[in-house]
């Protein structure tokens, strides 16, 4: 239940932290790996690194005059902390946290210079909107919710406040909104569903290559059972792409500084 509290605190972040930190692939390829890469996942997240913010400024960053204070800064580092130095311990790479803390800052002005522009363009959200939004996030947790009354009521469980559960799922909206308008057609093409599939099929046999003889092989499923899945990796590649050029063409225009 603790990731259902982190899926909306972080809610209309993920987007754009995603164009600072790896591939969006991982969370796919995660799905696509068996018992033993869990078990490898577990092992690492023994005697993991605690998140270090004493040299984080009060002031974290300033965005067109508003301010990313340290407290906000420090909820939204927690949060990515885990997954960010997991990735890195698994990978065998050395933690940066200086430079994880800075990919956070970058990602929480991105963050904002687009809840500012879609504030300043007032669009309507309507209640359908807001409850079509909870149901995509519903289906995102490994748990079955009969109603999206029943996911807010597990977020207000976990001691969540239900005004502010509905004002970022409305601010979620308000940001599709923005990026849809921004960025056009993001349907996938036939190519880059294919291309993503040799990506998978490539991944696969590394991974049964890496089991030997002896270890159960992991199927290699046939590309119309892969593409539904494939057709939303590549779309939602594509709206992060499409998200990263509307940040960078509205900082451009702002005044930013960053403090870290």
């Amino acid at each position: 239940m603790k990731k259902l509290i982190m899926l909306l605190a972080a809610l209309s972040l993920a987007v754009v932290l995603a164009a600072c930190g790896d591939d969006d692939d991982s969370a796919d390829k995660d799905k696509d790996k068996d018992t033993s890469d869990n078990n490898q996942s577990e092992q690492a997240s023994k005697d993991m690194p605690k998140p270090n913010l004493d040299d984080v400024p009060d002031v974290v960053a300033k965005v067109n005059g508003e301010k990313i204070k340290k407290d906000e800064f420090s909820k939204t580092y927690k949060g990515q902390f885990q997954q960010m130095a997991m990735r890195a311990k698994i990978s065998g790479k050395d933690l940066d946290q200086d430079k994880m803390k800075k990919q956070t800052a970058e990602g929480m002005v991105g963050n904002k210079l687009l809840t500012q522009e879609a504030d300043n363009r007032d669009y309507n959200v309507s209640d359908e909107e807001v409850d079509d939004t909870l149901k995509e996030l519903s289906k995102q947790q490994r748990k079955d919710f009969e109603s999206t009354d029943d996911f807010v009521k597990a977020l207000e469980d976990q001691g969540m406040d239900k005004d502010k559960i509905m004002s970022q799922v409305k601010k979620q909206v308000q940001l599709d909104k923005l990026i849809d308008e921004e960025s056009g057609d993001l349907e996938p093409s036939k190519k880059e569903v294919k291309n993503a599939y040799d990506q998978y099929k490539k991944q696969q046999k590394q991974i049964n290559k890496q089991k030997g003889d002896d270890k159960e092989k992991t199927d290699i499923k046939s590309f119309d059972e892969k593409k539904p899945d494939l057709k939303k990796r590549v779309e939602r590649q594509n709206r992060q792409k499409a998200t990263q050029s509307i940040v960078k063409d509205l900082r451009d225009d702002a005044d930013v500084t960053v403090n870290l």
